[in-house]
Formats: structure tokens, C-alpha cells, sequence
């Protein structure tokens, strides 16, 4: 494996291409739970529509999680998978709503990294990536999210090692990126991993951090990056 040492290159290689993305909540903690859980196997713009028609037929929490599961599936029928995510929704806000009264998720204020996403991943359908993107995207905590991308690129960067599983990304990115990196980095990586690290046939002739990934199979080298 690279050691982590090279990481900072790295982040700020993919900030010179991309900009420093600054932080500001997406949605509030029970509204990027559940577009979350929306977004699996979906695209953004699938969740997006499917978490707006929800809302426009429910606009406070506490109905959603009162709600039969078959009307919340009926609500979201647009993002896919709509069974399947109504009973996850579901399962979690009413679990949230009996632990805690409401549906603010005020309590994740009071609890460590490692607690919350412990108690977020109790819920079906609540895996370490959903919970990390509510820390990440609505608390502005620095819990790194693995989705496609990430885990991509991350694994040929050779940060993870080959045998890395999902949960296991998340505990070594965790380790290694310096938390105020953490937002940039995750963005960042997303974004390579769409426009260049492709999963196909990457892009490594015009990839910024080329020189350091053991995976190019770049045609011709990329042109010298100073050291920071």
C-alpha cells in the first residue's frame, strides 16, 4: 500500500483540479437519512424527486414514520426499489422517533464519530455509507463516505489494499485523511471518479495524481507536479 504520507499530495492534486469544495448542510440529518437510503441503487436526481414527492405529500417526519409502509412506497414509487426503502425508512424513523421523541436527530450532537454511526447502523437498511453521509453532509462532522467512486479510486490509488471490503474503506479512509480534508477529499474523490477514474477505461493521460497511482496505464507520462 501507498503510505498515507502521500496522501496529502494527493488531496491537494484533486483540489488544484477541482477547488476546495466548502462545507454547508444539504438537508437537515432526517432528511439526508432519508435521501440516502433513497439514493441506493439510484441515481441523485432519482432520489432527489422521489425524497420531493415524499415531502410534498408529507411535509413534517413525524406523518412519514406514522405512515403504513405501502403509502410511503406509493410516495417514492419514482426512485426504484420502492418497497424496499419505504420498509427502510420506515424501520428507521419510527426507531429514532420512540428512542428519542422526535425527529430532529438532535442527539447525534451529544454522541462521539464512532457512537453515532454505531447507533445509526442498527436500523435495516442503514449501512456505514448512510450514516456517514449524515454526519458528513448535514453535521459537517468528518466521517468519510464510501460510495462507487471513492472506493474506486481509493483502491487504485492502493490506500486500501486488495482485499478491502466496503466497511472496512471506511475505517482506513477514516484513519488516514486529516480530518478538516475530509469533506474536500470525499467530494473531490467523487468527482474524479466520475470524470476521469472511470470505471471502464480510466482516464490516465489527463489524470492530475496520475504520478502517483501504481494502477496508470497511462500512454504517456503526465507532466512533473511540484511537491508541496
Amino acid at each position: 500500500m501507498i503510505s498515507p504520507a502521500r496522501l496529502p499530495v494527493v488531496i491537494k492534486r484533486l483540489e488544484h483540479e477541482y477547488g476546495r469544495p466548502r462545507w454547508q448542510p444539504r438537508f437537515s440529518p432526517v432528511e439526508e437519512l432519508v435521501f440516502t437510503i433513497l439514493s441506493q441503487n439510484t441515481t441523485d436526481v432519482n432520489a432527489g424527486r422521489a425524497l420531493d414527492s415524499l415531502r410534498k405529500k408529507y411535509p413534517v417526519w413525524e406523518q412519514v414514520a406514522r405512515e403504513p409502509v405501502e403509502s410511503i412506497a406509493a410516495a417514492i414509487k419514482g426512485g426504484g426499489l420502492a418497497a424496499t426503502k419505504a420498509r427502510y425508512i420506515s424501520g428507521a424513523l419510527r426507531g429514532i422517533l420512540a428512542d428519542h421523541g422526535d425527529l430532529t436527530m438532535e442527539f447525534l450532537n451529544r454522541m462521539e464519530d464512532k457512537e453515532a454511526v454505531s447507533y445509526l447502523t442498527g436500523f435495516t437498511g442503514v449501512g456505514i455509507k448512510t450514516a456517514a453521509c449524515v454526519l458528513l453532509f448535514s453535521l459537517g462532522r468528518p466521517v468519510m463516505p464510501v460510495d462507487t467512486h471513492v472506493f474506486r479510486v481509493a483502491k487504485r490509488l492502493d490506500f486500501l489494499g486488495a482485499g478491502a471490503t466496503r466497511a472496512r474503506a471506511h475505517r482506513i479512509l477514516d484513519a488516514i485523511t486529516p480530518p478538516a480534508d475530509v469533506f474536500s477529499f470525499h467530494v473531490n474523490l467523487v468527482q474524479h471518479g466520475r470524470r476521469v477514474c472511470k470505471a471502464g477505461r480510466p482516464l490516465c493521460g489527463i489524470c492530475v495524481i496520475e504520478p502517483l497511482c501504481p494502477s496508470s496505464i497511462a500512454e504517456e507520462p503526465s507532466p512533473p507536479w511540484p511537491e508541496p
